[in-house]
């Protein structure tokens, strides 16, 4: 089964990080993403810009509304993200509980819906 592990975490906490930290909680990631690959259960991952890159599209009434930003304001946001094989949710929760940022944001898992495709 597929899973989506969502990565929250405080962008402005992350800024005051030391550099020296960053590089430490980088490397982590790194050694993650090389161990889940390893064991089979990584499919893909990647970290997002900040939320200030973020566009936001509705549509309403038939008219399209974009707005610089996020969806909303949050006290965490959205990250980055493990899309993971796991063989159950215990499996998933294992590998969400050994990213980095588990330790100082939260780690969303969700499973991914699979449908038959023609």
């Amino acid at each position: 089964m597929q899973y989506l592990l969502l990565i929250y975490d405080t962008e402005a906490d992350w800024t005051k990080l030391s550099q020296a930290d960053q590089a430490n909680i980088y490397k982590e990631y790194g050694e993650l993403t090389q161990s889940i690959t390893q064991s089979g259960h990584f499919k893909a991952g990647q970290q997002l810009q900040p939320v200030a890159t973020a566009t936001t599209v509705r549509v309403r009434d038939k008219k399209r509304v974009v707005t610089d930003g996020p969806f909303a304001e949050t006290k965490e946001q959205l990250g980055g993200f493990y899309m993971i094989e796991a063989k159950d949710l215990d499996d998933a929760i294992a590998v969400a509980a050994r990213i980095p940022s588990a330790r100082f944001g939260s780690i969303e898992v969700r499973p991914i819906v699979e449908r038959n495709r023609p």
